[in-house]
């Protein structure tokens, strides 16, 4: 694919939440190629791009697209776990979880420059509010220390009816009973596979996730213009 062939799929949601109109390049070498009027009628335009496909990679830049960050995903098999003791999170648990998904997730790919500074932390706390109401994720699991202080959270959704996806995860030292309480949830679920993504730049949680029992499935570009 020399050119840049595929469709722009609009970004209804985010558009609305960032106040910033966005879209998708959805590449198929069968579709037309995009014109640079395509382009420009968004202003701003992701794409994601599987990291072995050297040629997208340089397509997307000869059009204007920056790197913004590498991820991997992740899948783990799902097999018999001890309950290590997490709760599920309630709303009276929601102004914390805010400000803790909000300082944990401040650096993510909805960071300055290509969103305003506050964006990327207002998005993840958005994120684990609506995982506790069980919209877009389905549940939000916690650690609580003394005094009831939230020490870790992790939220999981449900994929089909053999898969969950970790949304979530964040809490300093937490990162294996997060994950067994994660695989603990998949397993209650009677699901066979739990899948996790992560910034390929993370080496802390690619660790963890690979001592839990992952394997690495893909891994990919992130590219905004």
């Amino acid at each position: 694919m020399s050119d840049l062939n595929g469709v722009l799929e609009p970004l209804q949601w985010e558009s609305a939440f960032f106040a910033v109109p966005s879209a998708i390049v959805r590449l198929r070498e069968e579709a037309p190629a995009l014109s640079e009027a395509d382009l420009s009628a968004w202003q701003r335009v992701q794409a994601k791009i599987p990291a072995g496909r050297a040629d997208l990679l340089d397509a997307l830049q000869r059009r204007g697209f920056q790197l913004v960050e590498g991820e991997v995903d992740l899948s783990i098999a799902v097999g018999q776990h001890a309950s290590p003791g997490a709760e599920i999170a309630t709303e009276q648990d929601i102004a914390v979880l805010r400000q803790l998904a909000a300082e944990a997730f401040a650096q993510s790919r909805f960071r300055a420059p290509w969103y305003a500074p506050a964006d990327s932390g207002r998005f993840y706390a958005q994120w684990i509010e609506n995982a506790v109401k069980g919209t877009f994720d389905h549940v939000c699991l916690v650690f609580r220390a003394e005094g009831s202080h939230i020490s870790g959270f992790v939220s999981l959704r449900k994929l089909n009816e053999r898969e969950a996806r970790i949304g979530l995860l964040a809490g300093r030292g937490m990162g294996e009973k997060l994950m067994q309480a994660a695989l603990r949830w998949a397993q209650q679920q009677h699901l066979s596979t739990l899948r996790v993504a992560t910034q390929m730049g993370n080496t802390a949680a690619l660790k963890r996730y690979i001592a839990s029992g992952a394997n690495v499935d893909a891994t990919a570009y992130w590219l905004y213009r």
